[in-house]
């Protein structure tokens, strides 16, 4: 067996009784928090992003990765995490309508200004057409109240 092998298995013997706890909460709320550190890789200047999606206080559901393309600005990092955690939260709220559980509508927290004054106004700006139209869909979630950022 290699070492390697062996390794993993002593972790796992030594972990066995760890955990995740979900306690039951007051609501159903539904919060996300999504961050993004724009050019974080020195090499690729590749942002790197991640969310965490609570639901009633318990952490169900998570993802870093690094952005698949360079971000020309930190807005544009920051925005295109609000997109790919907007697509978990669509995913997790026809979940619970699937399983008859009533929740509020979803709430995403980002700390980038200028992705979440984005998300939320109607007009179109020269500053953020290098954005692909893809993630626009994160200010349709919004105006039609399945989102609040």
């Amino acid at each position: 067996m290699s070492l390697l092998v062996k390794r993993i298995l002593r972790y796992v013997k030594g972990t066995m009784s760890y955990g995740l706890s979900f306690t039951r909460g007051d609501s159903l709320n539904v919060l996300e928090y999504s961050d993004a550190d724009w050019a974080r890789c020195i090499e690729t200047r590749r942002s790197t992003y991640g969310y965490s999606i609570f639901l009633g206080g318990n952490l169900i559901s998570w993802s870093a990765k690094k952005q698949p393309t360079v971000a020309r600005s930190s807005c544009e990092s920051e925005y295109r995490v609000m997109a790919n955690a907007a697509t978990e939260l669509i995913w997790l709220t026809h979940l619970l309508h699937d399983l008859h559980i009533s929740h509020q509508a979803p709430t995403l927290l980002c700390d980038n200004k200028s992705a979440i004054f984005l998300s939320q106004n109607l007009v179109a700006h020269k500053r953020a057409k290098h954005i692909d139209i893809d993630y626009h869909f994160v200010r349709e979630l919004v105006l039609s109240n399945k989102l609040i950022t």
